[in-house]
């Protein structure tokens, strides 16, 4: 089978978009490598393709405007060339049904419509315009989880039968233990201290870092926190608050980690903290469960899919039940190895061989 993909958040994101494309493709290479697969890009990317994957742009007048062309001419591009065309980011250009492909989509969140609010008004529109008419024309729908399959359901009337739950996994690299020097180098890239909270993901609003410091300063707690992610003008409003509360010394934002050490990072931190106020998926939570680190995040929504039973969950708006949590949680070893048991043991549910099994079985479907 000839399948296409598009790349576009493969070579130019660096967080959880694309992580889920750059993952998805190494396990399909691993995992069913008699396929052929073509990455369809509008630019080329700092990012290698992997070997043995073809890569393809715009071409003649197209060339010109690259935009345009994956949101409204790679339809025509794709036909006679591919069976299948996977959006693996929420969109397919307005012309598939052009391609004469099979197609499906990826879906890994509607946040943009509960939460306007965290997104510019164009920004909305445009994303709700885009993506609905994608998972209208979609033969299938991929949903991350059960939570993102629900408020298809819910919020834009999707019938269920037309979307299929593939949860999404972590890179190999979470799994695998990390070398003694790797985690020295790290530690003194990064200047870690001993032992150290860690959180994971772009530094905005949503992930709600500032309640991790509002309980870290009225439970007095020591540790400091290593958050590491892209920052936007919510990083600035954390150092305010830490510069106010006297937790400067006990708040370390890191920018730009190497995918290479991001394990290290998981690896050497006491406890994970995750206290985001809604989530597709929530990906740094399996990478945690991974990498062996006991988890807290947030109850309610997609956290209990992606945690089960291995995470201390709490209301994320609370900084005293954040307070409580965090106390036990790095206080009470005992604790932290049961956390970490169970976490290895839901992480199970997200190997590759199993999301793998489902892709296949939904690309047969759609294009045998």
């Amino acid at each position: 089978m000839n399948i296409g993909f598009d790349a576009k958040r493969y070579f130019f994101n660096r967080s959880g978009l694309g992580a889920y494309s750059r993952n998805t493709i190494d396990l399909l290479l691993r995992h069913l490598p008699q396929h052929r697969y073509t990455l369809f890009t509008p630019h080329p990317g700092g990012t290698a393709a992997p070997r043995g994957v073809e890569v393809a742009g715009p071409s003649g007048v197209c060339a010109a405007f690259p935009s345009l062309w994956r949101s409204f001419a790679l339809g025509r591009s794709l036909r006679g060339r591919i069976d299948l065309y996977h959006g693996l980011s929420n969109e397919l250009p307005a012309d598939i049904a052009r391609s004469g492909a099979a197609s499906a989509v990826t879906v890994h969140d509607l946040i943009f419509v509960r939460y306007p609010r965290l997104y510019g008004p164009l920004d909305t529109v445009l994303y709700t315009r885009k993506y609905r008419q994608s998972c209208l024309h979609a033969d299938c729908i991929v949903a991350v989880s059960r939570q993102t399959r629900d408020d298809l359901v819910e919020l834009w009337g999707i019938p269920p039968e037309r979307i299929r739950v593939i949860y999404q996994g972590c890179h190999p690299r979470f799994r695998q233990p990390v070398a003694p020097e790797l985690s020295a180098a790290v530690r003194g890239k990064y200047r870690l201290p001993q032992d150290y909270l860690l959180s994971v993901g772009t530094l905005e609003e949503r992930k709600n870092l500032l309640t991790v410091l509002q309980a870290m300063h009225i439970g007095r707690i020591d540790i400091p926190l290593v958050a590491c992610g892209r920052r936007t003008p919510y990083a600035d409003r954390l150092e305010k608050y830490a510069a106010a509360h006297g937790l400067s010394d006990r708040l370390l934002l890191l920018d730009r980690v190497g995918d290479d050490e991001l394990p290290a990072l998981y690896r050497g931190c006491r406890a994970f903290v995750y206290p985001s106020l809604f989530e597709g998926f929530g990906i740094p939570i399996l990478e945690a469960l991974c990498s062996h680190a006991p988890v807290i995040t947030t109850r309610g929504g997609v956290f209990g899919e992606t945690g089960g039973d291995a995470c201390r969950y709490v209301d994320c708006r609370s900084a005293e039940e954040m307070a409580v949590a965090l106390d036990r949680v790095l206080t009470d070893s005992a604790l932290r190895r049961r956390m970490t048991r169970r976490g290895i043991r839901h992480a199970e549910l997200f190997r590759d061989e199993r999301i793998a099994r489902r892709l296949a079985a939904l690309y047969d479907q759609l294009a045998p």
